[in-house]
């Protein structure tokens, strides 16, 4: 099992970002997490599952939906901020 903490920024708020990737990660499979909008026009995404799942999903997150343009994928230390909901198994959805 892998987690990684994602920063996408470029345009991605307001196309649609976090519902493709609650599909996406779906349509990949074995992905647990969440998707969020940051106040700073970025989007975060934390998320766990098989090796290959997760690296399948940010190569995804690196286009991102059709009205979206990434100009950069970040990763972040993980996250120890009590104040976001950690990981359910099973479930991706955003926040």
């Amino acid at each position: 099992m892998r987690e990684v903490y994602l920063k996408i920024s470029g345009r991605v708020q307001g196309v649609g970002f976090r519902r493709w990737a609650e599909r996406t990660a779906k349509a990949v499979g074995g992905i647990s997490g969440w998707v969020r909008n940051v106040d700073d026009g970025t989007v975060e995404i934390l998320m766990r599952g098989e090796e290959k799942n997760v690296e399948q999903m940010v190569l995804a997150c690196q286009k991102g939906p059709f009205f979206a343009r990434v100009d950069n994928v970040s990763f972040l230390p993980g996250v120890k901020n009590y104040f976001l909901p950690p990981i359910v198994d099973g479930i991706f959805e955003h926040i």
